[in-house]
């Protein structure tokens, strides 16, 4: 691979290396994962640090940010959407330091693993759905 004309991926490569984490999921998941919010950003907001108790942004690679289909009800009223945050920087920092990696299924994992906040998922439910130590 020529590396002298490589770049970084960027927000877009992170994204979509995201939605094809979703395209992948068993079918009975994809359509609630694509109606959760996706948003990529460079690092976590300093509010959502302050709030997780973390100071450094390298620490939060994503979070799932709504409330848990187990625990929704009728009479719930969001007053915003679920949303996974993907960290394009984090990410790429641990995807460096692990090194044996791809980028995708890194990229992949953290997705997976957010939304299992949301699915409300076990320890097992993810295990089936994402065989990350394969």
């Amino acid at each position: 691979m020529e590396w002298t004309t490589r770049t970084a991926p960027d927000l877009a490569d992170i994204e979509a290396m995201a939605q094809a984490a979703i395209a992948a999921l068993p079918e009975a998941y994809c359509v609630a994962a694509a109606e959760v919010v996706l948003r990529v950003e460079e690092f976590a907001p300093e509010a959502m640090l302050a709030q997780m108790g973390l100071e450094d942004g390298f620490d939060l690679t994503g979070l799932y940010e709504g409330i848990p289909l187990t625990e929704k009800s009728v009479a719930d009223q969001p007053m915003v959407p679920d949303t996974i945050w993907l960290f394009r920087r984090p990410i790429l920092d641990e995807w460096v330091a692990r090194g044996d990696v791809a980028l995708a299924d890194l990229v992949g994992h953290v997705f997976v693993h957010e939304l299992a906040h949301h699915f409300g998922w076990s320890d097992a439910d993810i295990a089936r759905i994402d065989r990350w130590w394969e």
